[in-house]
This record gives structure tokens, sequence and C-alpha cells, in this order.
């Protein structure tokens, strides 16, 4: 058992912004946060784009793949944020939830999904910080 915070990132393929934010956030967190991710609807890999714009801030994402949303993550979860898998998220009572409106990287180019993992970024970084103040 662990006093630090779960925190689960979703969105539909868990393919791009749950795997930019799952990443970021074990990051800057450094184990002070348990960090995980999952997709409504998996996709069969990580978007390239994605791997690409996260290798050049030195995270690697080639060994991660998207995982299947299940029950037991969302009960483990003390912090939910949902990018865009709306009602096929399961809601729990007690659970805290956010919903970060951010465009899917899926289809765009390098230059867009860069932007993306900034904003990400930056979310992320707000989210460290309330978690570990509270």
């Amino acid at each position: 058992m662990t006093d630090a915070p779960e925190v689960l990132f979703v969105c539909v393929h868990n393919a791009g912004r749950s795997q930019m934010a799952a990443a970021l956030l074990d990051h800057h967190a450094a184990g002070r946060v348990t960090v995980r991710s999952a997709g409504s609807a998996p996709a069969a890999e990580i978007n390239p784009a994605v791997v690409e714009v996260m290798d050049e801030i030195g995270l690697d994402l080639s060994k991660e793949f998207p995982k299947p949303l299940s029950d037991e993550a969302v009960r483990g979860a003390d912090v939910v944020v949902t990018m865009g898998c709306g009602d096929a998220c399961p809601v729990y009572p007690g659970k805290r939830y956010l919903d970060w409106e951010l465009p899917d990287p899926a289809g765009r180019d390098v230059d867009t999904v860069r932007g993306i993992r900034d904003r990400i970024d930056a979310l992320v970084r707000g989210l460290l910080t309330d978690l570990v103040v509270s």
C-alpha cells in the first residue's frame, strides 16, 4: 500500500492524449503519484507523432501500448481525468473527475501534436501542484 495518490488518464484510444498525460505526470511527479492510462476503445498502437513529440522532450513511449479501460482501474484511482471518452467512462461516487477538453492528435501533423503535448504538460503540472499540496 502507498499513500501516493493515483491518477487515471482516459481517452478513447489510449494512443495519444492519455499516454502523453500519463508520461508527463509520471515524469514530473518523480514517484509521488501513481499514474495509469487507459482507453474506452484502445487502438492497436500509440500514435507515431505522439511517440515522436514525447521523444523530443526525453520521454520514451516506444515500449508503451494502448490499454483497455476497466472498472478496477477506475475504482483504484483517486482522480480520473477524461479526455473525450464521453459516456464510455464509468463514474463512481467519491471519485474526483476532471474532464480536459483537448483535441485528438490522431491524423494531426507533428507541429499540432507538439502543441497538444504542451497544453497537456501545463494541465499536468497544475494537477500535480494540486495533488501534492492537498
